[in-house]
């Protein structure tokens, strides 16, 4: 049983609300989880948001999809995912963020692949160097690993980043890592300032009417197409 579990809340600092902000009239995290969806390794999604009274909103956009809701401390993200794991039980889970709109479902499958063939006990595609594109990132895990960091966690960044001690401490685990070649870390994909949005929205609308899976490869063909968008906001696009 592999759970993905998606973290979200309204309270972003840099841009509040993105997660619902639209996308070919859906909200961003709506269209996310249709890509996510499409990752056949993947049994089940679940949201993960606060229990702050902002991320209603939130619950009540992802539950018109038919998609499981669990909320749980704003501050500790790291038991946010425990209590998620605890209502729906899985072997693996795989951690997204929900301002990775262009998440790709074929390396969510990989990066799941490599975890499970090498024995890992934690796995994802952004190593120094060799990074997927930011806003591609996908963390894989052993049920068991998580609950054991969780259980020794003291520090702020454990509870709110989750896997900080798994992929800090490699002495202590065993990790795998889904490298990209040549490196892709320095394209941004993520959604984090209105430029990001704005990018995202512009590969969208160009994009989803002609084919609504469309692919990483598409959007690194239409940014070549578009010099525009290639360095919109000041950071590689492609």
């Amino acid at each position: 049983m592999i759970l993905a579990i998606l973290q979200a809340r309204m309270s972003s600092t840099r841009l509040p609300g993105k997660v619902l902000m639209p996308l070919v009239r859906q909200p961003m995290i709506v269209r996310q989880i249709e890509r996510v969806a499409r990752a056949r390794r993947i049994d089940k999604i679940v949201v993960a948001t606060s229990d702050r009274p902002e991320d209603d909103a939130i619950e009540a956009a992802v539950r018109r999809e038919g998609i499981a809701v669990f909320r749980g401390s704003l501050d500790n993200v790291q038991q946010r995912f425990i209590g998620a794991l605890d209502a729906h039980p899985a072997d693996h889970v795989v951690r997204l963020t929900a301002d990775c709109p262009l998440a790709d479902p074929s390396l969510i499958d990989a990066t799941i692949d490599l975890c499970l063939a090498e024995g890992a006990d934690y796995a994802n595609n952004t190593p120094k160097g060799r990074a997927h594109p930011k806003g591609t990132d996908i963390e894989v895990m052993t049920a068991a690993a998580l609950r054991r960091a969780a259980a020794e966690a003291t520090t702020k960044e454990a509870f709110e980043h989750v896997t900080w001690d798994l992929w800090n401490q490699p002495d202590r685990w065993k990790v795998a890592w889904l490298a990209c070649e040549p490196d892709q870390g320095a394209v941004r994909w993520t959604v984090d300032r209105p430029d990001d949005y704005a990018f995202v929205a512009a590969v969208y609308d160009a994009l989803y009417p002609k084919d609504r899976a469309f692919t990483s490869d598409d959007v690194r063909a239409f940014v070549k197409s578009r010099p525009d968008l290639a360095d919109y906001g000041g950071d590689r696009r492609v």
